[in-house]
């Protein structure tokens, strides 16, 4: 394992709850391995890239209901390619070349693991996107 392997493993959070078993397809173990750790671990980049993303969209986020919100952010991950591409970029980012191999065997399927995972962790963090918070 080379330097910089070892200092992004080093540093990515624990997550107990995330088993990996031998049943499971090579995605959910991935998902669990790799993208849960790094994904929290980016946590905080993820929602200042939303909230860049609000400010650049002139903050319309704020005249929506709260469902509509939700909707909002589901919309902005799925259809703007390259705030997609952005948010992927900076998950990529995080994996050692193993890990990165893996990747590009399966994708497609983990690229919508990822993005899902990014929105539900968005959406439950809601209340850090209102107009004070932005400030």
């Amino acid at each position: 394992m080379n330097d910089r392997d070892h200092y992004l493993l080093g540093v990515r959070p624990e997550i107990p709850a995330a088993r990996i078993t031998d049943d499971m397809t090579a995605e959910e173990q991935f998902q669990n391995r790799t993208l849960r750790p790094v994904i929290k671990f980016q946590n905080n980049l993820l929602i200042a890239a939303f909230k860049n993303y609000i400010r650049k969209y002139k903050n319309s986020f704020f005249d929506l209901s709260l469902e509509k919100r939700l909707t909002y952010i589901e919309n902005a991950i799925q259809k703007d390619i390259k705030f997609r591409n952005s948010l992927k970029g900076m998950i990529i980012g995080q994996f050692t070349i193993t890990e990165y191999e893996t990747y590009i065997r399966h994708s497609s399927a983990l690229n919508k693991r990822m993005m899902g995972m990014v929105i539900v962790r968005l959406k439950d963090q809601i209340q850090l996107f209102e107009m004070e918070a932005l400030v």
